[in-house]
């Protein structure tokens, strides 16, 4: 099934290429993920690495390997001619964590505390730290990238950028939980090793019901795996090529973001 899903990915992907060739489309940028560098397999921190900081991609999982196969036919297709004569300018942007208004993981994180009488379990070491993106700010580099792609594409032509802004580095549990402060969650912590025997608990359930039921629990083996490892990027590739920074800064996203979480306690009041 992992590898179906791959190819038609893939597919999809070589679509997109071949339409920008017969259409004479110059111009094409893809949204990548962190994920297509890692946390890799091997659980490897990267810990303010930035495009060129080595390190051994291993991904497993259908999703960083579909993304990265993805992003690797994009960045492959820079240089081929379309029609009319043209050069396909193609560049890649990997957002690390996501979140903002509409963030429906958090959403489910704040209702799953919710439904647990208020408790949090986590157990994820205090040193481990990833790095967060505001929606906004992904998308104001988007624009811009697609702007220097029309106007200098030899500033971002076959190159990959990570998406980043002015966020605070902190574990996906802290990130979250410092939005929940009115909800006056009890934070509770387990032993590691008890998550990862939930997370293969979950997993064999998953796999057990797949033929009559979609179980598909926050924590699995993959997703506690990259929430226990260590991944913030420190970069300014992105100014540097096309005079990215940040269109909101750490405190409108926070505010934003906050405002967005008040709203689950009215809308489960409603």
């Amino acid at each position: 099934m992992f590898l179906i899903l791959i190819k038609r990915i893939d597919q999809g992907t070589e679509n997109v290429i071949q339409a920008c060739v017969e259409n004479g489309v110059p111009s094409l940028l893809y949204t990548s993920s962190m994920e297509v560098i890692g946390p890799n397999h091997n659980r490897d921190p990267f810990v303010r690495g930035s495009e060129d900081t080595p390190y051994q991609v291993i991904n497993h999982m259908p999703y960083p390997r579909s993304k990265a196969e993805a992003e690797r036919l994009v960045l492959e297709a820079n240089g081929i001619q379309v029609q009319g004569g043209q050069t396909l300018c193609s560049c890649s942007l990997r957002p690390t964590g996501i979140y903002g208004e509409g963030h429906q993981l958090m959403r489910e994180f704040w209702e799953e505390c919710v439904r647990r009488g208020g408790v949090h379990v986590g157990g994820i070491p205090d040193q481990v730290e990833h790095g967060r993106v505001y929606a906004g700010n992904v998308a104001w580099m988007h624009v811009l990238a697609a702007r220097a792609l029309r106007e200098a594409p030899q500033s971002v032509a076959g190159e990959a950028f990570f998406c980043y802004d002015d966020s605070p580095y902190k574990s996906y549990e802290d990130f979250n939980m410092q939005f929940f402060a009115a909800s006056n969650f009890r934070r509770v912590r387990v032993p590691l090793v008890l998550l990862f025997l939930m997370a293969f608990i979950n997993d064999l359930l998953r796999w057990i019901l797949s033929p009559v039921y979609n179980y598909t629990p926050l924590l699995n083996r993959y997703t506690l795996a990259v929430a226990s490892t260590s991944f913030t990027v420190g970069t300014d590739k992105a100014f540097r090529h096309f005079k990215y920074t940040p269109l909101y800064s750490w405190d409108q996203c926070r505010q934003r973001t906050q405002e967005f979480v008040d709203s689950f306690g009215r809308d489960k009041r409603a």
